[in-house]
């Protein structure tokens, strides 16, 4: 049996900033952030989603000349153009419905640190020139306001889309994208990072159980099971892995982690909500069939059976199942 279980052995890594890892891709690159640290110019970070590009962004801060100033970020793409808008430049009393009173936004509250902004290319065309006047003029003006107000700011940026496309689909203003990818560095995806699944695996369980909210201790993982992990592509990436063992400590019970407490995507199957739509275009086909055949036997149950290949109770019993109203259908 113990031949079958994978146990934790130790291994040489570097937690850089939060960033996990023993690969030669992510060692390279911490050197590359260590460097970019060095300057104040703007940096895009290019990376999947759940590689960890806000983890990025405040090692570059935590490394900066800046790190004793603020560090603010915000995600682009949770906020309408008005509140996007307040958010990073603050208005006035009565700028807009429910502007009870003033309010800073990032910019002054990051005065001397850095900003990060995720998912930039999600922001609207009319905040994208705002935010070039930032970056060239090093001011603002709040929402409401008529003023400029000086601020001096370091932005990082981060995005998972190519920005080049979006400025040839017009989506995005060239002169801004020049701006923020002065420095673009790609963080790499979990699967191109050599023993990270691995290590990052035993990393998640051993937070997990240290955690005495969660119902189990894992020491152990199926051999199975184990290889599922490696196997699998990780399109969410950091993100993805860590929910996936935090799913398997809630759902699962005992010291091994077996292969049926991993989600669906992990064990090769579709997930439920794919499952739930086959189900109902597999039941919307029976129904059809079943309709067609009474149709075609004006009715007759027993002679409908037998061209459908089923028991005429089967087919009873299908009719209710399915919510068949023979009269009407």
């Amino acid at each position: 049996m113990s031949n079958n279980l994978v146990k934790h052995v130790e291994r040489d890594h570097e937690n850089f900033y939060g960033m996990v890892s023993a690969s030669p891709q992510m060692n390279d690159f911490f050197a590359l952030v260590r460097k970019v640290a060095r300057s104040d110019t703007s940096v895009l970070v290019r990376g999947e989603s759940g590689t960890g590009k806000e983890l990025v962004a405040r090692a570059i801060h935590e490394l900066s000349a800046r790190a004793d100033r603020p560090f603010r970020a915000v995600n682009c793409a949770t906020f309408t153009s008005e509140l996007l808008a307040s958010e990073l430049f603050g208005h006035v009393r009565g700028a807009f419905t429910g502007a009870v009173d003033d309010r800073r936004g990032l910019f002054e509250l990051a005065d001397g640190g850095i900003v990060f902004l995720d998912e930039i290319a999600e922001i609207p065309l009319d905040i994208q020139a705002r935010l070039l006047r930032v970056l060239q003029e090093q001011t603002f003006v709040p929402v409401g306001a008529t003023n400029p107000r000086s601020v001096d700011i370091r932005l990082v940026a981060a995005t998972n889309k190519a920005l080049r496309r979006e400025v040839a689909e017009g989506r995005f203003r060239e002169d801004l994208m020049y701006r923020i990818r002065v420095v673009p560095i790609f963080l790499p995806p979990l699967v191109q990072r050599e023993g990270d699944v691995e290590l990052l695996t035993w990393h998640f369980i051993d937070k997990f159980n240290a955690d005495e909210g969660m119902p189990r201790h894992i020491n152990a993982i199926d051999r199975d099971t184990y290889e599922a992990l490696l196997a699998y592509s990780w399109p969410g990436n950091v993100r993805e892995l860590r929910n996936v063992i935090e799913y398997a400590f809630v759902i699962g019970d005992g010291s091994v982690l077996t292969i049926d407490e991993l989600t669906p995507e992990l064990r090769g199957e579709p997930p439920p909500s794919r499952r739930l739509e086959e189900n109902a275009e597999r039941e919307d086909d029976e129904r059809r069939r079943i309709i067609a055949a009474l149709r075609t036997t004006d009715g007759h149950r027993g002679q409908a059976a037998e061209r459908l290949g089923i028991s005429r109770t089967t087919l009873w019993r299908r009719i209710k199942q399915l919510g068949i109203d023979e009269e009407r259908d």
